[in-house]
């Protein structure tokens, strides 16, 4: 067995392994056991450094984010069925995240708020999530967890709702692995994102404007230096599309990080304005970018369905994000 025991960590059961003297006082002190005992000596205090060294190096956290969890998350959401403010199948999804949320270390509030819709009053829900006694968080992740309203149709919304919430509930379990940097990040999602007809100033964007809206009043819209927003990122074909009035220093660092990770060409500029939930965040100075693929044929149609995503693009678009945040935007 300790013949065995050497061979493993590359020696022999003789003097002649450790240097001279080291070895003469060994056997001087503990003539029958000194080399076992000074070899786990030396054997415990190595395994001791180096898992100190693992305690202290930060995790590259863009190497934990699992594709396949957030796709996982996105099949739970869809399962519900359509997702409009209001319904039974709303309730079901918040009642999931803040379970997923609350599993990986985060402190759930809802945030419940009435506004005005073509449809008459409508009832909405954001929920927010802070890590810990996180005290005063500096940068915003959002998604919008609502889907369209249909009356003849039947909208579930994988891509559109679904994918960037299933992504934004795993990157809370990544962001978990890094309390340093969870510490500092708030996670919001948005109800109400949906226009009811067209999108306006009266209609859609009903959870991202409440919520800029209440910061204000809380005095806290200085309290959050940037934000990204994420949305329909789970598509097959991913192209991540920016918008092109995207804080031009943001989108310079979220193109180095997908560069960084050899990711570079799922990321380019979307050919027009994109109106969105990180437009509300823009308007009151916070400086948020969206990354969407805008480009996705089943937008807004019942074919917004789990085939047409892939866990990969959920895995290359949290990858590059948190790389974003790790060494650049929270460092």
């Amino acid at each position: 067995m300790m013949a065995s025991y050497y061979k493993t960590i590359g020696l022999t059961p003789t003097r002649s392994a450790l240097p001279t003297k080291l070895a003469r006082f060994a056997f001087a002190v503990w003539p029958s056991t000194g080399l076992f005992m000074l070899i786990g000596l030396c054997a415990c205090n190595r395994a001791q450094t180096v898992a100190e060294g693992q305690r202290n190096s930060p995790k590259r956290i863009w190497e934990e984010f699992s594709g396949d969890n957030a796709f996982a998350h996105v099949q739970a959401l869809v399962d519900f069925g359509p997702r409009p403010p209001g319904s039974e199948a709303i309730e079901k999804a918040r009642k999931y995240l803040t379970k997923q949320l609350e599993n990986s270390g985060w402190h759930v509030i809802t945030q419940a708020f009435t506004e005005d819709t073509p449809r008459g009053r409508k009832g909405f829900v954001n929920l927010i999530a802070a890590f810990g006694e996180s005290g005063a968080p500096s940068f915003l992740l959002c998604s919008h967890y609502d889907t369209k309203t249909f009356d003849n149709v039947t909208f579930v919304g994988a891509n559109d709702g679904g994918s960037s919430t299933g992504l934004l509930v795993e990157f809370a379990r990544v962001l978990a692995l890094r309390p340093d940097l969870a510490r500092k990040t708030e996670l919001v999602f948005f109800d109400g994102e949906e226009a009811y007809e067209v999108f306006s100033d009266t209609d859609g964007l009903y959870g991202s404007r409440y919520f800029a809206k209440q910061l204000v009043g809380q005095g806290k819209s200085k309290q959050f230096r940037g934000g990204i927003l994420f949305d329909m990122v789970g598509d097959r074909s991913l192209t991540i599309t920016l918008p092109p009035d995207s804080p031009a220093d943001m989108a310079a660092a979220i193109f180095a990080s997908a560069e960084a990770l050899g990711l570079r060409s799922h990321f380019t500029y979307f050919d027009r304005g994109i109106m969105d939930d990180h437009t509300p965040m823009n308007a009151l100075g916070i400086r948020t970018i969206d990354l969407i693929d805008f480009d996705y044929p089943p937008w807004h149609t019942p074919e917004d369905t789990m085939d047409k995503l892939s866990p990969e693009s959920l895995r290359i678009v949290g990858a590059v994000a948190a790389y974003y945040l790790s060494e650049i935007a929270l460092k």
